[in-house]
C-alpha cells in the first residue's frame, strides 16, 4: 500500500469529504483529472496529496501510475481552533475554526483484484456455515 497524508489542513472535514468522495475508488489518472476540473476549494490540496502519493509509488516501489487506484481516502477531524466574536451587551459568541487530517492510500490494480477475491471467498464461507 502506498500512502500519503496531510495534517491540520485549515478547511473543515465536511467540505473536504465532498471532494474526497468524488475520487474514491477511481484510477489515479482519472482522479487527477476530476480534481483539476472540480469546482471546490479543497481540490488543490487534495491534488497535491494525490501527486505526493503517486511520487511515493514511483520512487519507493517503482510502480507505474497507470496501474494505481485510490483504494482509500480518509478525512478526519483535526484540531479545532476556538475564537470568540464580540456581540451586544458585552457577551461573546464562539467561533470554531475546524481543521482536517487527510490520508490517502493507493493500491495497484492487480493487488486490489486479489484482495477483493479473497474477501469474497471469506464472505461466501461465512454465509454457508450451518448454525
Amino acid at each position: 500500500m502506498i500512502t500519503a497524508s496531510l495534517k491540520n489542513f485549515r478547511i473543515t472535514p465536511r467540505k473536504i469529504r465532498v471532494v474526497a468522495d468524488m475520487i474514491r475508488g477511481k484510477n489515479v489518472i482519472l482522479a487527477g483529472q476530476i480534481l483539476i476540473h472540480a469546482d471546490k476549494k479543497a481540490k488543490g490540496p487534495l491534488n497535491d496529496l494525490l501527486s505526493s502519493a503517486i511520487a511515493n509509488a514511483k520512487h519507493n516501489f517503482n510502480i507505474d501510475p497507470e496501474n494505481l487506484i485510490v483504494k482509500e481516502i480518509r478525512v478526519d477531524q483535526g484540531v479545532v481552533l476556538k475564537r470568540h466574536r464580540p456581540v451586544s451587551r458585552g457577551s461573546a459568541h464562539p467561533i470554531k475554526k475546524r481543521t482536517s487530517h487527510v490520508s490517502i492510500m493507493l493500491a495497484s490494480v492487480a493487488e486490489n483484484k486479489k484482495v477483493v477475491k479473497s474477501e469474497a471467498k471469506v464472505a461466501i464461507k461465512s454465509v454457508k456455515k450451518p448454525k
